[in-house]
């Protein structure tokens, strides 16, 4: 199945990315507070919405209703996870200790803007490229956030957001049923297209690696 191919592809870099000082700074309390604001005011203020927007690309051109609607749901999915990140973030940051997010928010970083143009020139491109884009985020955020959850400190400074930064227990459903997708999508696709699809996830998931490294060197972060 593609599904297989796809999570074999990606599993390397999600260990490495678990590894990553921000990853591992969130578990154990030790990420500079910056980082975490950083990473919330990008992935909320640019991220997300672009994210959403390739969705609804793909569901426009999607060639199944069941596609269209999955793709759809999560249209609204994306943007409600983003607007509760934003005031959860509020809620917390004077507890943890991190500054309030900018209002209006600050520049994208350079590699926010790569990620937010990959999604939409491939969201452009074809149904296979879309769904390529898409789905390492929907993959990655599953896994991490779960890793976070259960590998964290108890207590330390970020437990709190790690809590409300898992996405629910519902969001392993929506995972499973873009796998699904990928394979049934998969099994009427021609070879070109099953490698159009492949080409652009490989580059989602290094798009994920990228994105978590942007947040720990931070601009203006000293080296």
């Amino acid at each position: 199945m593609l599904s297989r191919t796809l999570r074999e592809l990606a599993e390397p870099v999600l260990e490495k990315v678990t590894a990553h000082p921000f990853w591992s700074g969130l578990r154990d309390g030790t990420l500079p507070g910056e980082s975490l604001s950083h990473f919330v005011e990008q992935d909320t203020a640019y991220l997300l919405p672009a994210y959403a927007r390739a969705l609804a690309h793909s569901a426009a051109v999607a060639g199944a209703d069941a596609h269209t609607a999955l793709l759809g749901r999560s249209i609204t999915g994306t943007l409600e996870a983003r607007d509760r990140l934003r005031e959860k973030y509020a809620e917390l940051a004077g507890g943890l200790g991190v500054a309030p997010l900018a209002d209006p928010p600050g520049e994208a970083n350079p590699v926010t803007q790569a990620h937010c143009a990959f999604f939409r020139a491939s969201a452009a491109a074809s149904f296979a490229a879309g769904v390529g884009a898409l789905l390492p985020m929907v993959w990655f955020n599953h896994q991490v956030s779960d890793d976070l959850l259960e590998r964290h400190r108890p207590g330390s400074r970020y437990a709190k957001w790690i809590e409300v930064y898992h996405p629910g227990p519902g969001y392993a459903y929506a995972v499973r049923a873009f796998w699904a997708l990928a394979d049934e999508f998969g099994e009427s696709a021609s070879p070109a297209q099953r490698e159009e699809l492949v080409a652009h996830f490989r580059t989602g998931v290094r798009h994920e690696w990228a994105f978590a490294e942007a947040a720990w060197a931070r601009p203006g972060r000293p080296v």
